[in-house]
């Protein structure tokens, strides 16, 4: 899917249209202390194999990829529209 890297669109915090820069959402690296990870640590503990089945028919081919939209007078950032594509391609208009 091809995506334009600037788009004009409505600020909620401006509360009115500007243009927006737009980038891919991207996960950050997961925290060491979290809880999901202390639980699986400690079911790991001592145990000879892995606690939890692995899953392994996977059912999607594709990952849903978010749009992020950056205005350009107050900076704030908006999520958009979630896609589930192959192929998320941003470029100039």
């Amino acid at each position: 899917m091809k995506f334009p890297k600037e788009v004009n669109r409505y600020c909620p915090t401006c509360r009115k249209h500007t243009k927006h820069s737009v980038s891919k959402y991207k996960a950050s690296k997961e925290r060491a202390l979290n809880h999901g990870r202390r639980r699986v640590n400690r079911k790991k503990k001592g145990y000879g194999s892995f606690p939890k089945e692995i899953f392994k028919k996977n059912a999607k081919i594709n990952k849903k990829t978010v749009p992020i939209f950056e205005c350009s007078d107050c900076g704030k950032k908006h999520y958009g529209k979630s896609y589930r594509v192959k192929k998320f391609e941003l470029q100039q208009v």
